[in-house]
């Protein structure tokens, strides 16, 4: 038997519980992954508070990485030993070991850490498609991501300054004003106490931007789409603060004839093939010294509760991981 962290009711973090679980052999299609790393990502509290759905009891978790111990008869994509991560798939990365789809398992290159690839391939995959696919960020652009200190924003932030984009990132503090400067971020703005649309105004001398990033939602998605130049697009990628107000589709008319996008990782990478070419565009970004993935924050897989707490009373900074 192994051991899982679950829940059975939806609610805060204290609806955790640490127990047995039985993983069982890997069937058609699949493969057995002893975990060594887990990623935590914000989606995973939505999925416990239920604001996102899951079938009870349930397993938590999408993004981990690990060692192959045993494949399905079918199984070609990977094999027995393999170091492997994913992002994705069905919900139990929060567990010593899991059955996976194999074809959402993804080999790990020499040079990525089982520890890098469980804290960046959710947010390294998010990054690539937001600034590589969603809107193909280019040089000399001036670009506007939200929540620019956290794990999504230090790799985009960074991404985004070796394309030779020119990066606007929000931030909470003062201190979270300084990590996203050192990891790319040319004019952090701590929103508590500045205007971000004044401010981007004055950054950019009132032409704004062409695309505006934002997983915070509710409190800053209407004010990011007035940071917006004209046939701008507004990527809206999370809801940290709440969701969204419906939308009267009229002002985006109003503001200058502006785009709205509400992407998803699942939809970019559902098809193996783009998965893996994400997953290398990724990685040479990361071995090429471009980007550089930092984890802040350490766990063990028992205390997944207490960082929740943290991660919603963001207290966490860039990446965070769970070690098994």
């Amino acid at each position: 038997m192994t051991h899982a962290m679950r829940f059975h009711e939806t609610g805060g973090p204290e609806v955790l519980v640490w127990e047995k679980v039985d993983v069982g052999q890997p069937g058609l299609g699949e493969a057995r992954v002893r975990h060594t790393a887990i990623g935590l990502n914000y989606v995973d509290t939505y999925v416990r508070s239920g604001a996102y759905p899951a079938s009870l009891p349930s397993g938590l978790g999408t993004e981990a990485a690990g060692v192959v111990e045993a494949v399905g008869p079918d199984v070609t994509d990977v094999k027995v030993g393999d170091r492997v991560a994913y992002s994705g798939g069905p919900q139990g990365a929060y567990s010593e070991e899991r059955i996976m789809p194999a074809d959402r398992l993804v080999v790990l290159p020499d040079g990525i850490s089982d520890q890098q690839a469980a804290a960046m391939m959710l947010k390294g995959m998010t990054a690539q498609y937001l600034i590589r696919q969603t809107y193909m960020v280019k040089e000399g652009e001036t670009i506007l991501f939200h929540a620019a200190a956290g794990g999504v924003g230090l790799i985009a932030c960074q991404w985004a300054k070796a394309l030779g984009a020119t990066v606007i990132g929000t931030v909470g503090s003062d201190e979270k004003a300084e990590l996203a400067r050192a990891h790319g971020c040319d004019h952090p703005i701590v929103y508590t106490r500045e205007n971000f649309v004044e401010r981007v105004r004055e950054i950019t001398h009132g032409s704004m931007v062409p695309v505006a990033y934002d997983s915070v939602g509710k409190d800053t998605f209407s004010a990011s789409l007035d940071c917006l130049s004209p046939r701008g697009l507004m990527v809206l990628f999370g809801q940290s603060s709440g969701a969204v107000e419906p939308l009267n589709l009229g002002i985006l008319a109003q503001k200058g004839s502006l785009y709205v996008t509400r992407p998803t990782l699942g939809t970019y990478a559902a098809k193996r093939a783009d998965l893996l070419a994400m997953a290398q565009d990724l990685f040479e970004v990361v071995l090429s010294g471009a980007v550089k993935i930092e984890i802040n924050q350490t766990y063990p897989l028992r205390e997944a509760a207490t960082a929740h707490r943290d991660l919603q009373a963001r207290k966490t900074t860039g990446s965070t991981i769970l070690t098994v």
